[in-house]
């Protein structure tokens, strides 16, 4: 077996004893801004961002208690309808959402991906 080179590469960053980044309350204002601003998924963003998915999660639920939260817009997805008469040979689907809403159609690839940004858009 080889010998093993490594390089260590000073960031600036500071780390805890545990070697996890520290990010100042101004970077975390910033980061939650961008995310918002985003359009992305909570786990994508993270990891463009080199963040854990579960720490963005709970920067988001520490912003939202405290109200400060910039909170996403509305996310739309088009959808396309077939010719007509189609949906009459499809089975009818619906799907009830945990906060009242519900959704009625006949695609379920698109219903499931529309349920989806619902969801992920706003608390239910």
């Amino acid at each position: 077996m080889g010998a093993i080179l490594a390089e260590l590469i000073d960031t600036g960053e500071k780390r805890d004893e545990r070697g996890r980044r520290i990010v100042t309350t101004k970077q975390r204002e910033l980061l939650l801004a961008a995310y918002a601003q985003s359009g992305l998924t909570q786990r994508v963003f993270a990891e463009r961002e080199g963040i854990k998915y579960h720490t963005l999660v709970d920067w988001l639920a520490q912003a939202r208690q405290r109200g400060d939260a910039a909170k996403p817009g509305p996310r739309f997805q088009e959808l396309r309808l077939g010719p007509i008469g189609t949906a009459a040979r499809a089975a009818p689907l619906e799907v009830a959402l945990p906060n009242g809403l519900v959704v009625r159609g006949t695609n379920a690839t698109a219903m499931a991906a529309l349920v989806r940004a619902l969801l992920e858009g706003a608390p239910c």
